[in-house]
């Protein structure tokens, strides 16, 4: 199995959201929908995508704050008097200085470089870089595992939709049977008790329908709210859009061992964690700088203008220095160091802990595709046969050799059927795409790149 790590994706997504819609926003959704503008909509809208961009800025700060103690430090300051009595100041180098009464002012200007922390600060920017790609890495994990979640509520969209057909199917079967029923107690060649009996069926199969088409409703409303929608309905106009696409059953072929390799080098969520385990270790390092003096270079000057009108009385000075400071703690610093080790520690069993969830994950992905292969298989046949058993029921009871019951336990066995042909569907549809978030497959990626394939579609 080929693996990457998606590395355009990030672009991507920080180009993309460079102009994403304010929140007041009410972008608008087109009357037909399918499943890659669903994927669009909600790369620009989903809220969990939206959060983890603002992480990613928040740690393009943090980064920006901790390099600036790697730069040379400038300070100014400046100030004026206007004195009637002769007085006495003193110079930035303890120096007296006698100013005359009259208007006077000064200026400082100094800058200092660190040039040695014992590696603190070093180990602190790179503990900074690191937390800011492990915030790219949870980008990436959210956008899959918000992509995976439009995707499973789209699927439900379309498996609701279906539902509605086949109960829709099976009522109108039960109607025509309930006519025919009527007329045929009418003309007394059946008794009232088969008629009664039709029905009850058709009593019985409203509501189911009326159950499919609230469970569309809510699929609908569970994927307005997947890919971050913020409308009273989803649609132009007030009207629900025309959701495109069928569910559908494509053979996939995975490999379990390859599968498992695969999500331990390229789910972004386990090497975000891995830079975070990264970046507490450099954590140990700061803590034992501590032990080691801060050493600093700098130089400053001052310009100086007493009362008189004559600038030459101004007096120039420049001046360097070194600076060394050492504040020893050794109780507090060996607590830091210890403190820092177990942070690292509990980032690496973090790790661990992931790395051993994401391999069930993956087995639990492949086994229901597995499962859901056997079941399309399976309902396949199931399908066919129970067509033909309506068919040859309805040709006997019209015959007169088989009874009314014969017909509606076949229009049952059907609609039994035709359910969990489309659920089989919709579980296969599922569990590919859970084992692609599993591996680590950018569902950015696989959208772009997907290419149609020939598929076999429910009725």
């Amino acid at each position: 199995m080929k693996s990457s790590h998606s590395i355009p994706l990030v672009g991507y997504l920080l180009c993309c959201f460079a102009a994403t819609a304010a929140p007041d926003s009410r972008p608008p959704v087109p009357n037909r929908f399918d499943l890659n503008t669903a994927i669009a909509f909600a790369l620009e809208n989903n809220f969990a995508i939206r959060r983890a961009r603002e992480r990613i800025r928040e740690q393009e700060g943090i980064v920006t704050t901790v390099t600036a103690a790697a730069l040379p430090n400038v300070s100014a300051a400046g100030s004026y008097q206007h004195s009637g009595v002769q007085s006495v100041a003193t110079g930035s180098s303890g120096v007296p200085l006698f100013i005359a009464k009259g208007p006077s002012w000064r200026m400082s200007l100094t800058a200092s470089q660190t040039v040695f922390a014992g590696g603190g600060v070093r180990a602190s920017i790179r503990g900074a870089e690191m937390e800011r790609e492990a915030a790219t890495l949870d980008l990436q994990a959210v956008v899959n595992e918000a992509l995976l979640d439009v995707r499973t509520r789209f699927y439900d969209v379309l498996l609701a939709r279906e539902q509605i057909k086949v109960q829709e199917q099976n009522l109108e079967l039960l109607q025509s049977q309930l006519s025919y029923a009527t007329q045929r107690a009418q003309a007394g060649t059946i008794s009232a008790f088969e008629r009664l009996r039709a029905e009850v069926a058709v009593a019985n199969a409203k509501p189911p329908l009326i159950r499919s088409r609230n469970n569309l409703r809510i699929a609908i409303e569970e994927l307005r709210q997947a890919i971050g929608f913020r409308a009273e309905k989803l649609g132009t106009g007030g009207e629900v859009p025309e959701f495109m696409g069928t569910l559908s059953f494509e053979p996939v072929s995975f490999e379990l061992a390859a599968a498992m390799a695969a999500a331990q080098a390229d789910r972004p969520d386990l090497r975000r964690l891995e830079k975070l385990a990264a970046a507490q270790r450099e954590g140990i390092t700061v803590a034992r700088s501590r032990y080691y003096p801060s050493l600093a270079l700098g130089a400053g000057g001052d310009l100086r203008k007493g009362p008189t009108t004559s600038f030459g009385d101004s007096i120039k000075g420049l001046r360097g220095f070194a600076q060394s400071r050492l504040e020893v703690n050794p109780r507090a610093t060996s607590g830091a160091i210890m403190q820092a080790g177990s942070q690292a520690e509990q980032a690496g069993l973090t790790e661990s802990e992931a790395r051993l969830a994401a391999e069930v994950e993956v087995r639990r992905a492949f086994f229901a595709i597995e499962r859901a292969s056997e079941l399309v298989g399976a309902m396949q046949k199931t399908v066919g046969q129970a067509e033909e058993a309506v068919r040859l029921a309805t040709m006997r009871f019209e015959a007169g050799v088989a009874t009314q019951l014969d017909v509606l336990v076949a229009q049952l066995e059907l609609t039994t059927a035709r359910t969990s042909q489309l659920q089989a569907f919709h579980g296969h549809n599922v569990a590919v795409a859970q084992l692609r978030k599993a591996i680590g497959v950018s569902e950015v990626d696989y959208a772009n790149a997907a290419a149609p394939a020939q598929t076999t579609r429910a009725p």
